[in-house]
């Protein structure tokens, strides 16, 4: 839709509803927190925020629906201490804390690691537990991890809801949740989406498309079974953004595509099953287990810059493909006993996964007029003229099947009411095998490690926990998509990381909580993103720490508040051929602010206002690429019309701020979206 029309049409309704809207409209009680969640999922004992011995994030549906975000990485931006990777266009990457990774990511505490776009049309939080998390987790989470709870049938009456939007740059979207009990002890619901993907860039389009259905049974004695199953269609440009000049990213360039629209391609078709049962084993003692299924079909294509002047760019290329298959089962027992004047929580389980990938790459060839090149130079302009491309030949052709077999044991023992101690560890057993079949160069590797956890938390009142503690993790060398060991790392010691915390919960108010950490986390053979290529280097060891603080709930019975402040730093801290020692850390502003508050007016009319604030910033550890600070203003008007019709009108970076929003290497980088709006409603039945 051209922008004249839209702006019309803004002006002829006024306000909208976020598509993935979930639940009627808020009528305010001193009762409903829809900013502030009291347990996480991923913790699994169901113990108190409050009481968990780490930072924790967690980001409601009620607040999801208010921002309209559709996607996982849009929604992390309001985290203090995650920034985001620009994962080469095709996928999320997170940096938790100066960690970054493409993997830790869970869906209903079950590993869910392919590289891809992740939706969050079937999720009903998302969760973000910071610091080292291997004794919940296993492998990786050096820096936190990310949580997305599924939606599931309530066992409530037949439900449905019907939503849609239209945003300025014409991407449109609809989606629906229906609900429908089966019988007095079985339920269905189904979650589906359909996205139309527009942008502020030149070139960029696509789709995605999803539905999940799942059944949920229950049985006397405490038993429930959930079975469910999700399928994800994503098509889109891959955009790999701006290069750099002088030290900064390229300036008057914001919109020009530096690829091939018909090579810059990217395909993802996912499908994951899963099987859930919970079952009360006595008053105390509780079994969960779970069985997963997934397989990723992915593809992409891309050509990028390399490198600029004032009148030319270079472009290079490559094409990968990925065909993968996860299985996991994980069973997990919840116990609690009281021993005298202790009383435990004792969470131990096992956990057995394979993981196989065959991976395809081929290099881009332009054709000129001199034959075909693997780089190709060409004038710098607002729209570039590129020469034909093709894809070829095979550069790397791949094989790998990983094996982990885990078990681990915790408890959280209350002596009295003021004084907390929790003790753990995780054993892991890891294999992997892989092939290069383009060279040959067949390896194998096995790493058996420990992760402890300990903690001492002090609650001086019912409503201030006072804690210490200390987790180690690990992650081994082969990267965190395990795709092919080379000569290198089929020799090198997993990467290790120490994770120190000191913190502070206070709930001042009932609807109202109020977190503060300081944190070090120290990493041991460090791999880091090349910064030009962006592939894994070693870099040694590294330091990162920090404060970060948040506050959600309510502040007055009409007014919701998320507020989150993080000031970081992270430095490499022992020399070698890829950084010196003294370089700082990639991707991790000194500073950063978040914030995002809901006022209701009444009962039928709301306002909302968001800040994202972040410092300058390193697009590598090269250190020579600086992305600059910046601040970003949204803002949103609810209103509800009636009982079942409610509309919204969401606006992004109100200010028209110009801002570069992450990088991938020192010549890719995604310049941030200008003014936004986006317009929607949802029918509810």
């Amino acid at each position: 839709m051209a922008g004249h029309k839209f702006w019309g049409f803004v002006a002829a309704v006024g306000v909208a509803a976020p598509i993935h809207a979930e639940e009627a409209p808020i009528v305010v009680t001193a009762r409903v927190d829809p900013y502030r969640a009291v347990d996480v999922a991923a913790a699994r004992t169901g113990t108190a925020v409050r009481d968990l011995p780490q930072s924790v994030t967690v980001l409601t549906r009620a607040r999801i629906d208010d921002q309209a975000q559709s996607q996982l990485g849009a929604a992390l931006r309001y985290v203090p201490g995650v920034t985001l990777g620009q994962g080469e266009g095709h996928r999320d990457q997170i940096i938790v804390r100066g960690q970054a990774s493409t993997a830790d990511f869970f869906a209903d505490g079950l590993r869910d690691d392919a590289q891809y776009y992740r939706p969050l049309y079937n999720a009903e939080r998302v969760e973000v537990l910071k610091g080292a998390n291997a004794l919940l987790f296993g492998r990786g989470g050096g820096g936190g991890i990310v949580n997305r709870v599924s939606k599931s049938p309530t066992f409530g009456p037949a439900t449905a809801a019907v939503a849609g939007s239209l945003d300025s740059y014409g991407a449109w979207a609809l989606s629906g949740d229906g609900e429908v009990p089966l019988a007095t002890n079985a339920a269905l619901r189904v979650n589906a989406t359909y996205e139309r993907l527009a942008t502020h860039r030149d070139t960029f389009g696509g789709h995605f498309a999803g539905i999940a259905p799942t059944l949920a049974l229950r049985q006397g004695g405490g038993t429930e079974l959930t079975l469910a199953y999700e399928y994800g269609e994503d098509r889109r440009v891959t955009d790999r953004g701006v290069p750099s000049l002088g030290g900064t990213p390229i300036r008057g360039y914001t919109r020009t595509f530096f690829g091939d629209p018909a090579a810059n391609q990217s395909r993802v078709t996912a499908h994951t099953g899963r099987v859930r049962l919970r079952q009360e084993l006595a008053g105390n003692l509780t079994l969960d287990a779970s069985l997963l299924a997934a397989h990723f079909d992915k593809y992409y294509g891309n050509v990028l810059p390399r490198g600029a002047t004032a009148t030319t760019v270079e472009l290079e290329g490559y094409s990968s493909a990925a065909v993968r298959d996860n299985r996991i089962a994980q069973a997990v027992l919840v116990w609690t006993p009281v021993t005298g004047m202790l009383h435990h929580t004792v969470l131990a389980g096992i956990e057995a996964g394979t993981q196989d990938t065959d991976g395809l790459r081929n290099e881009a060839q332009f054709v000129t007029p001199a034959g075909s090149a693997a780089r190709v130079t060409v004038a710098l302009a607002r729209r570039l003229t590129l020469p034909q491309v093709r894809f070829g030949p095979t550069s790397r052709s791949t094989l790998s099947h990983v094996r982990t077999l885990s078990g681990f044991v915790q408890d959280q023992i209350a002596i009295g009411a003021h004084v907390e101690v929790v003790a753990g560890a995780r054993y892991d057993v890891f294999r992997i095998d892989s092939i290069n079949r383009f060279n040959g160069f067949a390896a194998q590797r096995r790493d058996a490690m420990w992760s402890p956890r300990a903690a001492l938390i002090v609650k001086p009142a019912p409503n201030l926990s006072l804690y210490a503690s200390y987790a180690r993790s690990f992650l081994p060398q082969s990267g965190d998509q395990f795709t092919v060991l080379d000569a290198t790392t089929a020799t090198l010691a997993p990467e290790g990381f120490r994770n120190l915390e000191l913190g502070a919960k206070w709930d001042p108010l009932a609807a109202l909580s109020l977190t503060a950490a300081l944190y070090r986390i120290d990493r041991s053979n460090t791999r880091a993103a090349d910064p030009a290529t962006g592939n894994p280097v070693l870099t040694g060891a590294s330091r990162s720490e920090g404060f970060e603080a948040s506050l959600s709930g309510r502040l007055a019975p009409r007014w919701q508040a998320s507020f989150g402040l993080a000031l970081q730093r992270g430095t490499i801290r022992s020399a070698t051929t890829a950084a010196p020692a003294g370089r700082r850390l990639d991707k991790l502003p000194a500073a950063q602010v978040t914030a995002w508050t809901r006022y209701d007016v009444s009962t039928r009319l709301g306002f909302g206002v968001g800040v994202v604030h972040q410092s300058g910033q390193f697009a590598t550890i090269s250190n020579a690429v600086r992305l600059p600070g910046f601040t970003r203003i949204d803002g949103a008007i609810y209103l509800r019309v009636s009982p079942a019709l409610s509309l919204q009108l969401n606006a992004e970076n109100l200010t028209n701020t110009a801002y570069f929003a992450s990088a991938h290497t020192d010549y890719n980088i995604a310049p941030g979206a200008p003014r936004s709006v986006r317009l929607g409603v949802k029918v509810g039945f």
